[in-house]
């Protein structure tokens, strides 16, 4: 029953971001707000980034392994996930799309990596 909550809590966040990302572009055609406004409310993804790094559940994760993979991958997309935002939120565009993109990649790839590798120990018998 919980694991139902959490997805459909889940659902409704992916739906609220891509909602807020259409609403921004509708803005910015209708000539409401200007470009880089509308790049950094679309940006805002990276919020909704570091809140799912920090729910994620570990599905791939050997389970006796699962509590320190939801820290180290939790950490690391959360971690992203603000400094897209930060990113967008204060630098310039041509920096936060290259820096933001490029922190969102490190923290994924570092998640991917370590549950990987995780998969990859032995198991005690």
């Amino acid at each position: 029953m919980r694991q139902a909550v959490k997805q459909q809590l889940s659902l409704a966040w992916a739906t609220v971001m891509i909602v807020a990302a259409f609403a921004a572009a509708y803005a910015y055609r209708q000539g409401y707000i200007d470009v880089d406004t509308k790049r950094r409310l679309i940006a805002m993804n990276g919020l909704w980034l570091a809140w799912f790094g920090n729910q994620m559940p570990k599905a791939f994760v050997p389970s006796a392994c699962a509590r320190q993979a939801k820290r180290v991958v939790g950490w690391s997309l959360v971690l992203s996930g603000l400094v897209y935002a930060g990113m967008f939120t204060f630098a310039p565009i041509p920096i936060a799309m290259t820096v933001g993109t490029g922190a969102v990649l490190a923290g994924l790839a570092v998640s991917l990596g370590y549950c990987l590798s995780l998969r990859a120990t032995p198991k005690a018998v």
